[in-house]
């Protein structure tokens, strides 16, 4: 009988660790946009974490004393340098974060698992030709003086910061969204360090970072950074997946349950999930 129920016996495997969400946010926003979606998420069980990046958020730093990329990337460096060396999460990046997203994969691809782009800068050295910069960095020129510009190296110097104008948000970032999350980002939003994000230049360290899988999310009615910019970009340089979303340039407020259901699609793509 003894040797019957041995045989009956189910063994239990360990249940897999849920996977863990690391977003990071875009030029003048913070940890805060992503509200909604680490609300969703959490709720479904994952782990997730929002990065303030340098002179973002809640981080007292101002934009006008960052001169380079990897001083405004310094919060996120951080958070992966403090990663147990096996763990590993999914990195998210909307719009300039998509630039953070691919300077991590470069420093720390045993770290990620997949690498997430939203409306996303995705190139993989950062700014080092003019295609780069054409593809990569909103022209909004056709909507006139858009900026409010700030001079921290003095006015004979390239500015190093920008915010859009307020009466320019609604119409550029937010025309799909709910008018309280244009009320929310207007109290949020602050100038982005310019300079530091025009020019980041990334390094190519090895065959690593290759090996981690990236997954592009279009928006279809961005008017920021426009669907033949990203469209341009996947095609230099192409994504396992790409995903197309009704939304404008900012779908953590516009379109939440889709982006929240096209993150764990794109998790459950690598067998993350």
């Amino acid at each position: 009988m003894a040797e019957e129920n041995q045989e009956d016996t189910v063994e239990l495997k360990p249940k897999r660790k849920p996977p863990h969400f690391v977003l990071i946010h875009g030029m003048s926003l913070g940890s805060w946009c992503w509200y909604k979606i680490k609300c969703l998420m959490e709720v479904s069980g994952f782990t997730v974490t929002c990065i303030d990046l340098k002179s973002s958020g809640i981080d007292p730093s101002s934009a006008d004393t960052l001169t380079s990329f990897d001083q405004y990337n310094q919060p996120l460096i951080d958070f992966l340098s403090s990663l147990p060396e096996q763990e590993q999460v999914i990195l998210v990046g909307h719009s300039a974060g998509g630039l953070s997203v691919t300077s991590s994969i470069q420093r720390f691809p045993k770290k990620i698992c997949l690498a997430v782009y939203i409306a996303a800068t995705m190139l993989q050295f950062g700014f080092q030709t003019n295609e780069d910069l054409k593809d990569g960095v909103p022209d909004l020129s056709e909507h006139g003086d858009v900026y409010e510009l700030g001079f921290g190296l003095g006015s004979e110097n390239p500015p190093t910061s920008a915010l859009i104008k307020p009466e320019f948000r609604r119409k550029l970032l937010y025309h799909m969204s709910p008018q309280q999350e244009c009320a929310l980002a207007a109290l949020m939003m602050r100038p982005a360090p310019l300079l530091a994000l025009t020019t980041a230049k990334i390094e190519e360290k090895g065959q690593e970072e290759e090996e981690v899988p990236r997954v592009y999310i279009k928006t279809l009615h961005d008017r920021v950074m426009k669907p033949e910019q990203q469209e341009s970009m996947m095609k230099r340089w192409p994504p396992r997946q790409a995903y197309e979303v009704d939304s404008d340039h900012s779908p953590f407020f516009c379109n939440p349950f889709v982006l929240c259901g096209l993150l764990i699609k794109a998790a459950v793509s690598v067998g993350s999930i």
